[in-house]
């Protein structure tokens, strides 16, 4: 059997290449792929190839081929339909997987989709799972006065969750104003960052901006609590610690995907954190405002390069793999 892969190449540069794929063993499935998704912040900062060389182990995503600083396959998206493995031939299944026509992977490692969520809409799974931990780690309280910055998909799914759990509106802030499009159908307040409400007592930073994090600092309120959600690879952050940090007596704490919360690690796993998120996904079809854009896995290696260069426009993009799906080129 034979399998296409995208490969990053060189910073900026990647390219659809063939394998070799083996025959699944008795514990292995074989998957093809019906899409996988592209994570904006994460995945744009690998291909420029901007993963400092002191996080390659930390940062190398599961079943990834090649190593950061060469040529490698990088991804964790991917929905697809189980070809071989017993008891689960036709089963829809979501893995963080690169991006790749057909693979073979552990039977574990495969997440089975649960009946009715489309899995067009599984893409979200990932960003979705980055969200659920994010709202583990920010423990909110129904009194608090929360505001999220950074309207991107990780963004706008921590401030859908977050307004489930408190009593006021969650305000949703970015510079971009036309994003206000995706707040009301998500339930959320939109602000541009000049115009959003102080005095906050929990912010989550999303936006991967240092000037986000700053605005984060100037909207929180005595003693608020900072959640930061991105990742800023090889960009060094300056912030004004030396203003009212301390005597607002201010946090600043980080969330991220790799590890379950202190706080829950003894009653939460990963496999229970993913049937929150494949849940979360399955009653909620206003979710799909956050896929905005789609196209043929044959067109991936531009893809990249343009969502790289810029497309602010896009949340979400997903790869369709179908030879009939009607992805627009």
């Amino acid at each position: 059997m034979r399998a296409r892969s995208f490969w990053v190449t060189a910073p900026g540069i990647g390219e659809i290449r063939s394998e070799v794929l083996r025959e699944p063993a008795e514990d292995e499935v074989l998957v093809r792929t019906l899409y996988s998704g592209v994570s904006r912040g994460t995945e744009t900062l690998v291909f420029q190839g901007r993963v400092p060389e002191s996080q390659y182990e930390r940062m190398r995503c599961p079943h990834q081929g090649g190593h950061f600083g060469r040529e490698f396959k990088y991804g964790y998206i991917a929905v697809g339909v189980v070809e071989q493995g017993d008891g689960m031939v036709g089963k829809r299944v979501f893995c963080l997987h690169p991006h790749q026509d057909r693979f073979v992977v552990k039977r574990s490692a495969v997440t089975p989709l649960i009946e009715g969520l489309d899995p067009a809409l599984a893409v979200l799974a990932a960003n979705m799972e980055t969200a659920v931990n994010g709202v583990w780690d920010a423990r909110p309280t129904p009194t608090d006065r929360v505001t999220v910055i950074g309207a991107g998909v990780v963004g706008a799914l921590v401030a859908w969750r977050l307004g489930r759990a408190v009593n006021a509106p969650v305000e949703l802030v970015d510079i971009q104003s036309s994003r206000s499009a995706l707040a009301e159908p998500l339930g959320l307040a939109f602000k541009t960052p000049e115009a959003a409400t102080p005095n906050r007592t929990l912010i989550v930073h999303a936006s991967g901006t240092a000037a986000g994090l700053r605005r984060a600092l100037e909207l929180a309120g005595d003693d608020g609590r900072i959640i930061e959600m991105s990742w800023f690879g090889d960009q060094h952050v300056a912030l004004p610690l030396g203003e009212a940090f301390h005597s607002r007596r201010l946090t600043i704490a980080c969330s991220q995907v790799g590890a379950i919360p202190p706080s829950m690690r003894d009653s939460m796993d990963f496999a229970g954190r993913m049937d929150v998120v494949m849940g979360a996904l399955l009653h909620h079809p206003e979710l799909e405002v956050l896929v905005n854009s789609e196209g043929p896995f044959r067109s991936l290696p531009k893809t990249m390069q343009r969502l790289a260069e810029g497309a602010p426009e896009v949340l979400c993009h997903r790869v369709c793999y179908e030879e009939n799906d009607p992805c627009i080129d």
